[in-house]
């Protein structure tokens, strides 16, 4: 009954809803903990044809990172409520946020916590389908990604160092940007995980101190790993991406772009990276 209740709520928003806590709403308490300490995570899914790619993969990363910050998110009504907002869509993305939910003044955690759920929709992104075909150009941002282990993966709500990234360049000949850490090691994009090819082997650098640890990027690993691809997660400097033999990025909602340009570097779409780009055609559509 629950489906079903849920569901008949989108009429209320129009075409592309959005709900808190189960009910169409567009506003959430000024008191949220989300809002005042980006004390909550979130989850992009994309959905195609009816059909939601990596859903399980998205909500098990959801549910461990709600338990690695100590959310206590009721798991049975969180899967019901996305799988209800998902299934009035044909094509588009779904965002899931879940904040710690309202809270005194001072970080420390409420004695009583009533997380909130925030389920929001919005057109597919109309991307170039030149990046798929031959290849984007990265940015090398200058800002760097602080160095945290215990929130190393997450991917969580304060996503200021992206958006400072993200405002180094305007020109829009860069569709993405490279992240490294402290250290000067390659970590990511500024919104997509980075795999290197060499000699082979795909190459993708450690998350463990700090970066997201993307959906796609799980599954291209298990992927990989089945089509008898050695991957190799590991420490990754920027000489050896510069050395690297194909270099691509992937995100949950265009699955791969191989990288063409990296300032005065230069790639060609190899074959590695157009078989994986086959192989998970399924799950980006492009």
């Amino acid at each position: 009954w629950r489906h079903q209740w849920f569901a008949g709520l989108s009429s209320v928003c129009g075409l592309m809803p959005c709900w808190v806590n189960g009910v169409p709403a567009e506003s959430v308490s000024v008191r949220d903990r989300g809002l005042a300490y980006g004390d909550g995570v979130f989850e992009t899914i994309t959905v195609r044809h009816c059909k939601a790619a990596l859903l399980e993969r998205h909500m098990r990363r959801l549910l461990d990172s709600c338990r690695r910050l100590l959310i206590a998110m009721d798991e049975q009504l969180l899967r019901e409520e996305v799988s209800a907002f998902i299934g009035q869509l044909t094509d588009g993305v779904v965002k899931v946020l879940i904040t710690r939910g309202e809270g005194l003044r001072g970080y420390a955690l409420p004695q009583v916590q009533h997380p909130v759920r925030i389920l929001m929709s919005s057109a597919l992104p109309d991307y170039p389908l030149a990046n798929s075909e031959q290849g984007i150009r990265l940015f090398p941002c200058a800002t760097r990604l602080a160095e945290q282990p215990l929130l190393a993966g997450l991917k969580h709500l304060n996503r200021l160092e992206q958006v400072l990234a993200r405002a180094e360049w305007t020109d829009p000949m860069f569709a993405e940007g490279l992240l490294c850490d402290q250290s000067g090691r390659v970590i990511e994009g500024v919104f997509s995980n980075l795999f290197l090819v060499r000699d082979g082997r795909l190459l993708t650098p450690d998350l463990s101190r700090c970066g997201v640890a993307g959906v796609m990027r799980a599954e291209l690993i298990e992927r990989a790993t089945l089509l008898g691809i050695e991957v190799c997660i590991q420490d990754v400097t920027y000489a050896q991406l510069l050395a690297a033999d194909e270099v691509f990025v992937c995100n949950s909602i265009y699955g791969i772009w191989p990288v063409c340009q990296l300032a005065d570097q230069l790639w060609s779409r190899g074959s590695l990276t157009r078989k994986l780009q086959d192989n998970v055609h399924d799950l980006s559509g492009s």
